[in-house]
């Protein structure tokens, strides 16, 4: 089988731009990936940064700025009681006596009195001497009893004082500050007293909490939790408790129970940021409470605007570094488009000279040689090949004998001589499985058992070897078949097939003359007796195994024998002539074999008599099948010479049983029971048991078979 003329392809012109392959294309997702990575990784972390440092900030100026408004409070405690001060210095002991000279002077002498909102002064036994309100005198003063509180405390300690929060019946909240006045052998002889409300200039007033937030608000309380001010005037004089974010931290402070200090400190809360810086000397706190959502917001827009930035920055970078990576890999695709023209090309179609291979240095220029060497190796390789490959063709087409080469069951090689043995043709059969040159695949498995064995014992097969050609019909082919390893039979196995289907069809041809009529094609009598004594020699092997009582082999019968005697065939012989007789008997044999195929066999024994052989079967079966017989030959009128006949068959049946030992006595016992069929009337059928006519059997028994 030559092969078809190579032809000279011109090579694919190879695009501009070559698309990378999939490795490349991974590792252009992975870099784009990483860039986005670290993009993503390096604004969070930025973001995060900056989110800290605004938030260390605001926490800073916060805290700053309660410290400042606390020092500011602070400042002005000390300036009302250096004003104090000052007015108590120019209050001498006579002054306590004499109240006019204590009126002139507080009303006129000192401006400094015009601080304070309220003033008293009282002698060292607790007796008040001059009470101003507004700088003018009150004839009838009713202290508040935190004010006569504070100033009993300062005539006993003889130290300066600022009170308590005092409500008084006016309803207007106030501070009060004392000063003890001594004498010069430093013994106290009284005290003078100045209020501030609240809302003064002089103290906390309302521009202190301007300008007003939603977001934060100021806040001046107590150590108790009293608001002194705020950034909403109705929550002066509420409760601390009350405050949302700063309640949380006031109730923390305050169950720690930790002094008043000047200096601020912040606490962090989910919602709130909150500040607190002390007032020691009147133990007031103050306390900026701010949302801190509120507070980050601008920070929060920023971010936004940073993260929109950071992925526009990254998609522009993930999309230079894919060009980058697609650009530097065009040397690489344009190898792999190269090896893939390798594949699907030979170097015959594609010489090397043809190949345009890419430029480039690296590993990739490393490889670009290498496939250099690898195509003239390919080239030089094929030659030989060619070379070989004609040689082997020639030898093929040249042998006379069928030459086979399977490798792995599978057709590799099939020469000119067997395609013409088989009756195929070489694409028909080469890629294709071992087993199409077979019937069935018991026959393929016998087959390869044999093989098998052979090889095993002799290392090689030599034997007759039947296979079925592509119409159908069987070829017989003398086979010998060796490995190409002796190692490896199934691996690769060269097979010689001679065809000796004549001389097989011949032998087989003589074996089937000597055992058939050749009239009717039926078994013969010799074949008949034959048939008939191995089937009762088996069985009679059966029936003495112990076995053959336990496993019930035998329930469907012992088998039957009919004897069959056409009736009114002299009849068609003397009318139409014996060519019309043989074609009687050739019919009639013709309706025994297709009756009895599936389930006996038939035989001529001579004449116009019949034997058919049914094993295994049993009697009500075998009783059936004799009556079908006799109906179908019945049935058939034949006509010869422009008459028809009217055919019939008697019939006797005889059960294989243990009396019956050899062939003549199941002859004589099923050609009794014709006998009776015909006397009966013929064309019926007649049943005899083999002990009936054992009696008359024995002194018969010596004429021979009917």
């Amino acid at each position: 089988m030559t092969p078809p003329p190579a032809t000279t392809a011109a090579p694919n012109p190879e695009p501009g731009w070559l698309v990378p392959g999939a490795l490349v294309l991974r590792l252009m997702l992975v870099a784009a990936l990483a860039v986005a990575l670290s993009g993503a990784v390096a604004a969070w972390l930025v973001t995060r940064a900056s989110g800290q440092e605004a938030m260390r900030r605001v926490v800073s100026q916060q805290t700053d700025e309660v410290e400042v408004v606390a020092r500011l409070l602070a400042s002005k405690i000390e300036q009302s009681q250096k004003v104090l001060r000052t007015v108590a210095a120019g209050i001498t002991p006579g002054m306590l006596e004499s109240p006019s000279s204590l009126e002139w002077l507080l009303q006129q002498g000192l401006p400094a009195v015009q601080f304070f909102d309220t003033m008293q002064v009282a002698r060292d036994n607790g007796e008040l001497r001059l009470s101003l309100r507004a700088g003018q005198l009150e004839k009838a003063a009713d202290l508040d009893p935190t004010e006569r509180d504070a100033l009993r405390r300062t005539l006993v300690d003889g130290k300066p004082l600022v009170s308590e929060l005092i409500t008084g019946r006016t309803g207007e909240a106030r501070v009060m500050f004392t000063m003890p006045l001594h004498r010069e052998d430093g013994t106290v002889m009284g005290v003078v007293a100045g209020a501030l409300r609240l809302q003064s200039q002089s103290l906390l007033p309302p521009s202190m909490t301007l300008p007003a937030r939603d977001d934060s608000q100021l806040i001046v309380f107590t150590r108790d939790g009293t608001i002194l001010s705020h950034s909403d005037p109705t929550r002066v004089l509420g409760q601390v408790r009350d405050e949302v974010g700063l309640a949380p931290v006031y109730t923390h402070w305050q169950s720690q129970a930790q002094p008043v200090v000047g200096r601020g400190m912040t606490h962090v809360q989910s919602d709130h940021i909150v500040s607190m810086a002390g007032m020691p000397l009147p133990q007031w706190i103050v306390a900026r409470v701010s949302q801190s959502q509120a507070l980050l917001a601008p920070l929060r827009g920023a971010q936004r605007e940073a993260w929109w930035l950071a992925v526009a920055s990254m998609l522009l970078c993930m999309l230079l570094a894919v060009a980058l990576m697609g650009w530097m890999a065009q040397p690489l695709a344009q190898l792999t488009f190269k090896a893939r023209q390798l594949l699907k090309t030979s170097t015959r179609q594609l010489p090397a000279a043809e190949m345009h291979w890419p430029q480039a240095g690296g590993e990739v220029g490393e490889l670009v040689r290498v496939f250099q060497g690898l195509v003239q190796q390919g080239s030089l390789q094929q030659s030989r090949k060619d070379t070989v490959v004609g040689q082997f063709q020639a030898v093929l087409d040249s042998a006379t004998v069928g030459i086979v080469i399977t490798r792995h069951s599978m057709l590799e090689v099939v020469s000119h001589q067997a395609c013409v043995m088989l009756g195929y043709t070489a694409q028909e059969l080469q890629g294709r499985p071992a087993r199409t040159l077979y019937a069935s695949d018991a026959d393929y498995a016998q087959v390869g058992t044999r093989v098998r064995a052979e090889v095993a014992a002799h290392g090689a097969f030599d034997g007759d070897i039947c296979f079925l050609r592509k119409d159908g019909t069987p070829v017989w082919a003398r086979v010998q078949g060796r490995g190409v390893r002796p190692e490896e039979v199934h691996g690769g196995t060269v097979w010689i097939l001679e065809d000796i289907t004549a001389a097989r069809e011949a032998q087989v041809q003589q074996s089937w003359g000597r055992s058939h009529d050749a009239l009717t094609q039926l078994y013969n009598r010799a074949a008949f007796d034959e048939r008939l004594g191995q089937l009762m020699a088996e069985r009679s092997a059966r029936q003495r195994a112990p076995a053959a009582e336990e496993d019930g082999s035998d329930v469907q019968g012992d088998g039957v024998v009919l004897f069959l005697d056409l009736d009114h065939f002299t009849v068609v012989n003397d009318i139409a002539g014996h060519d019309a007789g043989d074609d009687v008997l050739r019919h009639v044999a013709r309706l025994l074999a297709s009756h009895v195929r599936q389930i006996g066999w038939a035989a001529r024994l001579g004449g116009d008599e019949f034997a058919v052989v049914l094993p295994g079967c049993a009697l009500a079966r075998g009783q059936a099948v004799a009556e079908q017989l006799r109906a179908a030959v019945h049935a058939w009128e034949p006509s010869y010479q422009g008459r028809s006949f009217t055919l019939g068959v008697s019939i006797g049946l005889v059960v294989l049983d243990a009396s019956l030992q050899d062939v003549p006595s199941v002859l004589y016992a099923a050609d009794m029971a014709c006998y009776d069929a015909k006397r009966a009337g013929r064309n019926r059928v007649e049943t005899r048991h083999a002990r009936d006519a054992s009696a008359t059997s024995s002194g018969l028994m010596a004429l021979g078979p009917v």
